[in-house]
């Protein structure tokens, strides 16, 4: 297995991540990313294959688990809870519950809701330059899951921060100072579901703790702590990888040598944000535990190796896609890994879709001159990918 090194936190890099997948993949689907001191696969139908291998998964088996610093300790007693981090049985368990809850046809009927906000946020522009990822991109999806879950709107901008601070756990550039913000962070944010579900309880009302409060399945229910957990966790992946997914979005439309309102018309919008996804997506890695030593792609794996999963890489794989460094909406093959695969598919994924479906054709209609106003740059996030800020003109 080939060694390259790459640092993460690197403006080059963090700007374009794709000439590095693309120097990688030259030697096989897999290397060894010396950085973060482990083997990561690039290749579409490997990272595929691996998201739905049963022999990797999330959780660390209990030889290989090293003692966390005592001072993130509120926050990875959090993480252990959360669904995207069990496995089955305990994960099949918590999901089904989750799904019952979850379901497509509330998702479905938020399209009034996201229509409606989307444009009453687009009714606040200011006439000069903007940020859109601020005034647009962020707001909505947190707004809507808020709304899902019950939560007040007023509560969205607090939301917002808490979870970011949470999320910069998984950034290459994690501090002390990211890790004191996170564990802050999830201490308030505990707090406020605890509160929030407990006054549920007692005034049940129609909304997604309420349901999830009552979801059963085999005489089994959610503890307090499970609905904390799930909570949080639907309220930082719901919005976190969407902000960036319509962000990137738009920065792709407005530099396409196609129209926006061309590629956002009610019959492209499907292929067009199913490309995006693929293009650019919000998230470039997820990493997997090998639990039995394997055989990988023709290289040998111990138990307890940590894997990434490139997901990004993945998604520009010649292999796969015809022009894959080319922005096509028109491709046929409209795969991609960009919500992941298997038991660990993206549950809201729905929810992600129906926000750009119904956002983007509105936002492009009302405002077709749209323009960037300036270079829109990547934020230090990585594994994450997105815009520190999309400054546009009307």
């Amino acid at each position: 297995m080939k060694t390259f090194s790459q640092d993460p936190t690197a403006q080059d890099f963090v700007q374009n991540p794709y000439d590095f997948y693309d120097h990688t993949r030259q030697a096989g689907p897999i290397f060894f990313w010396s950085d973060y001191q482990m083997p990561c696969v690039t290749g579409y139908s490997e990272v595929d294959a691996l998201l739905r291998d049963r022999r990797v998964g999330r959780e660390r088996p209990t030889e290989f688990q090293t003692p966390y610093p005592e001072h993130i300790e509120t926050f990875i007693a959090f993480e252990r809870r959360s669904m995207l981090e069990l496995e089955p049985p305990a994960h099949t368990r918590l999901r089904g519950l989750v799904v019952r809850a979850f379901t497509s046809r509330r998702i479905a009927s938020m399209e009034g809701e996201i229509t409606t906000l989307t444009n009453q946020l687009i009714d606040a522009f200011p006439d000069q330059p903007f940020d859109l990822l601020a005034a647009f991109a962020e707001q909505i999806p947190v707004i809507i899951i808020a709304r899902l879950l019950g939560v007040p709107d007023e509560m969205a901008a607090q939301l917002l921060r808490w979870s970011h601070d949470m999320v910069a756990m998984y950034q290459a550039n994690r501090t002390r100072q990211t890790e004191d913000a996170a564990v802050a962070a999830t201490d308030a944010f505990s707090a406020y579901m605890r509160g929030y579900v407990d006054e549920r309880r007692k005034s049940p009302s129609d909304d997604l703790i309420t349901t999830l409060i009552a979801a059963e399945e085999d005489g089994s229910k959610l503890s307090n702590e499970e609905l904390i957990a799930t909570s949080i966790l639907l309220l930082n992946a719901g919005h976190e990888a969407t902000v960036h997914a319509i962000g990137n979005g738009v920065r792709l439309l407005l530099t396409s040598d196609i129209s926006a309102c061309e590629l956002t018309r009610p019959d492209r919008i499907d292929t067009t944000i199913e490309e995006i996804l693929r293009f650019d997506p919000p998230l470039h890695m997820f990493t997997r535990i090998a639990y039995e030593d394997m055989d990988l792609f023709g290289h040998p794996i111990k138990r307890g190796t940590e894997i990434g999963l490139l997901l990004a890489a993945a998604n520009r794989d010649p292999a796969k896609f015809k022009t894959p460094n080319q922005f096509r909406p028109s491709r046929s093959d409209q795969a991609h890994t960009s919500f992941g695969a298997g038991v660990h598919f993206c549950i809201g994924a729905p929810l992600a879709r129906l926000e750009m479906k119904t956002a983007l054709p509105i936002l492009f209609a009302r405002h077709p001159d749209l323009k960037l106003a300036g270079r829109a740059e990547f934020a230090d996030r990585y594994h994450f990918h997105g815009l520190k800020s999309l400054m546009v003109k009307l």
